[in-house]
């Protein structure tokens, strides 16, 4: 009996001004299989994605959708079709609590006319008990954990009766544990019937979790494959085109003296409460400190203290004998700090500038680019043209706005960015976010290269394979403070999930450097996978 294809694109064409997003793309996604779709950024894998739900029209190709045709579908039109997405970035309500965020726009009434609160919430906890999903209706999204709030997110497109779901990046901000529990969701809704494709740059993920997987590059298909007969290494040449190294090769770091000290550092969120709680930390020059933690625990709020950001309400920050305590942002940059913003569309870059111009930000005021506050623009491209050469910025056109690179390609530009020049301290946040392995593979070795030429490098990183990879030392943030330090290689990813998570060890001071056990299974994975 041949298989049923819930999704198939033939010939899927779409272009921009410059860009040829999708180059006549076939896909064909079987139902009640996981699919994985990988490729570089500006491969064209989003656009695909986005065409398929109704949110960008193509210029060619045909959709059919379980045998039907689709033309000139919206996204309104797909949701009512069965086809669900839960983006990178969730569309939740704060405020609201869960079953209020799933039944948003088609609530159940009582005669017609008032919203029946009671079926909401056992409809959202029918689901959430029949998926394992384990979800409080009644719990505002703003108490809960970034793993939970993905799952309102499921939970919400499986309410409005999806049986295809596109998964953009499901795993970019979840602790292993959550990883694991949400592939133990997805593998039950596989087992219900259910179809679901997913975009992810998490090589391994895809080994272990996809049925089958779709490459592309450069807006094409390069190839098909089964999951269970390929490598990771094979995945990552059919995307890249070229060998690419999973695991860079670190060197012993050769500390200097001490460039950033934080003591005591404490700051107040917006509702008066403690972001940040008696801070200590130490980097020294040619040193990696690696800061691991749930997105929502003080790192941001650490980053933006030492950045000038952030108000702090006790405590300090020096700078190589400085005190920089709540100094002016660009007079922070201008004593050699960098910078790589964990929200590069908030912070990073100006998105209706061109190319050109966010590559000189916050180096604009600086002798050689400006004259009594005029640009020099010549000097402008041809600085520009420089760092689209050495990061592969796609299109390499220094005249477009940022808005027209893919979010990928705008995170290289704000590395490109901030890794110019020669900083005494590197700030990177979140720095290979939504960007693809060939890229990852650059960032990494340009991180490398910073601390062997004797920069501190101040990382933050939701993926614990990078901060595993990088980091000569690790510190874990929970609550506001600073739990626990280890040495690299002294840890595994599980028990830096518990102190994540808030399961590991309890006290006023942080677990300094407990070195595993030689039998355990972390050990090796200090190496992690870049």
């Amino acid at each position: 009996m041949p298989e049923k294809i819930a999704v198939e694109m033939r010939g899927v064409t779409k272009r921009y001004p410059r860009v040829l997003a999708c180059d006549g793309v076939d896909l064909s996604v079987r139902q009640g299989e996981i699919h994985a779709i990988i490729g570089e950024n500006g491969a064209g894998k989003s656009t695909l994605m986005k065409i398929l739900y109704g949110m960008v029209r193509p210029d060619e190709g045909s959709i059919k959708l379980n045998g039907k045709p689709l033309i000139g579908h919206s996204a309104s039109d797909s949701i009512k079709l069965g086809l669900g997405m839960v983006h990178q970035h969730f569309m939740l309500i704060d405020p609201f609590t869960v079953a209020e965020n799933v039944v948003l726009g088609i609530e159940p009434t009582k005669a017609g006319l008032f919203i029946d609160g009671r079926a909401a919430r056992e409809r959202v906890e029918r689901l959430s008990t029949e998926y394992g999903l384990a979800l409080d209706p009644d719990e505002r999204i703003e108490n809960l954990s970034v793993g939970l709030e993905q799952r309102a997110e499921i939970v919400k497109v499986l309410y409005r009766g999806a049986d295809i779901l596109i998964l953009d990046e499901p795993t970019g901000v979840l602790t292993p544990q959550e990883v694991t529990e949400l592939f133990v969701v997805l593998r039950a809704l596989r087992e219900s019937g259910r179809t679901i494709i997913f975009i992810t740059h998490k090589l391994n993920e895809v080994i272990e979790l996809a049925d089958r997987v779709t490459v592309m590059r450069d807006g094409s298909v390069t190839g098909v494959v089964s999951a269970a007969e390929t490598t990771p290494e094979e995945l990552a040449t059919m995307m890249v085109g070229r060998d690419v190294l999973l695991r860079v090769e670190r060197q012993e770091a050769t500390l200097g003296e001490p460039v950033l000290t934080v003591s005591k550092l404490s700051a107040l969120g917006r509702k008066g409460t403690h972001v940040l709680e008696n801070v200590d930390l130490e980097i020294r020059s040619g040193e990696i400190l690696g800061i691991a933690g749930v997105q929502g625990n003080g790192q941001t709020e650490l980053v933006d203290a030492i950045t000038g950001l952030h108000a702090t309400s006790s405590g300090s920050v020096t700078l190589s004998g400085t005190d920089i305590t709540n100094l002016k942002p660009r007079a922070i940059r201008d004593l050699g700090v960098a910078h790589v913003p964990e929200d590069r569309l908030e912070r990073g870059i100006v998105p209706d500038f061109s190319v050109a111009e966010n590559l000189l930000l916050g180096h604009h005021h600086r002798a050689g680019y400006s004259h009594r506050g005029l640009i020099n623009v010549a000097k402008m491209e041809e600085h520009a043209r420089t760092l689209i050469a050495e990061h592969d910025i796609r299109p390499a056109d220094p005249s477009i706005s940022a808005a027209h690179l893919s979010g990928g390609n705008q995170q290289k530009l704000i590395v490109a960015r901030e890794f110019d020049g020669a900083p005494t301290l590197l700030i990177a946040s979140q720095p290979t976010r939504g960007v693809d392995i060939g890229a990852i593979e650059f960032v990494h070795t340009s991180i490398l290269k910073k601390r062997d030429a004797g920069v501190a490098v101040l990382l933050v990183s939701a993926e614990l394979s990078e901060i595993m990879t990088l980091s000569d030392r690790i510190a874990v943030m929970y609550g506001g403070r600073i739990v626990a330090e280890f040495e690299g290689g002294t840890v595994s990813e599980e028990e830096l999930g518990r102190y994540m998570t808030g399961a590991g060890d309890s006290g006023d001071e942080p677990v300094r450097n407990r070195p595993l056990d030689d039998n355990s299974p972390g050990q090796a994975a200090a190496g992690g996978e870049a």
